[in-house]
């Protein structure tokens, strides 16, 4: 009996260290989607932008086509107000990951 509450104690401790680690992440992980969260800022964080339109919905579109618009906005082929200057504060690289966080998944 005196080591009962010792065992329960020990599977206790072994089953929350193992639920923890199933929610980590990686730092790259984290990093990733901290790239793609700065567009919650004005696109919201379901993606739906603005109804007027002022702010477009990207929620429907795939990685492929968020990324042609980031670049086409980095290099100035398409006009914007603040988007061009946002697009221009990223690698490729970042562009691309940025994508395909927010790109519809099949």
């Amino acid at each position: 009996m005196p080591y009962l509450k010792s065992a329960i104690l020990v599977v206790a401790l072994l089953g929350l260290s193992q639920w923890s680690q199933a929610g980590e992440q990686t730092a790259e992980q984290l990093y990733q989607r901290s790239l793609a969260a700065t567009c919650a800022n004005c696109h919201g964080t379901d993606g739906k932008g603005l109804v007027n339109g002022s702010i477009p919905q990207i929620n429907q579109l795939s990685s492929g086509e968020i990324l042609a618009q980031l670049l086409a906005y980095k290099s100035g082929a398409r006009a914007g107000t603040i988007m061009p200057q946002l697009a221009k504060g990223y690698t490729d690289e970042q562009l691309t990951t940025i994508a395909e966080q927010l790109g519809k998944k099949p």
